[in-house]
């Protein structure tokens, strides 16, 4: 997955979403309670887990996604991006301040070993049944 360079070096905290809808309207922000905060070590290597995340194909579900992630610079203001995460139809939906047109929606594998990982990842961060 492509990740926009400059807001990965910048960011300072990744707040991870249970996503419960879709939002109202493109580029809001995904509805949902916020499971975890990781920042420092833990951020970096969150971004570079999902930035090996293989390209795939697409697979028809109408796009559900189940985590999304947020990606704040030192300010905190406003997300710098959020990357949606579905691993059905194995696409993933980014939008933000930092996000370039060409990087909003990508296709990744779900079944390799890094779709795998953050799967697990969401899942660690998630109380309760995910």
């Amino acid at each position: 997955m492509q990740l926009p360079t400059d807001a990965v070096a910048a960011t300072v905290l990744i707040e991870v979403v249970r996503i419960s809808a879709l939002p109202i309207q493109r580029g809001a922000p995904y509805p949902g309670r916020a499971v975890a905060y990781w920042t420092g070590k833990e951020a970096a290597e969150a971004l570079a887990l999902i930035g090996t995340l293989p390209s795939g194909q697409q697979h028809r579900c109408g796009f559900s996604p189940g985590w999304s992630v947020r990606a704040y610079e030192d300010s905190l203001d406003l997300a710098l991006f959020e990357a949606a995460f579905c691993f059905s139809c194995h696409e993933i939906r980014m939008h933000g301040p930092a996000v370039p047109p060409e990087l909003a929606t990508q296709f990744f594998d779900a079944d390799t070993p890094p779709g795998q990982a953050l799967l697990a990842l969401f899942r660690a961060a998630t109380p309760g049944p995910s």
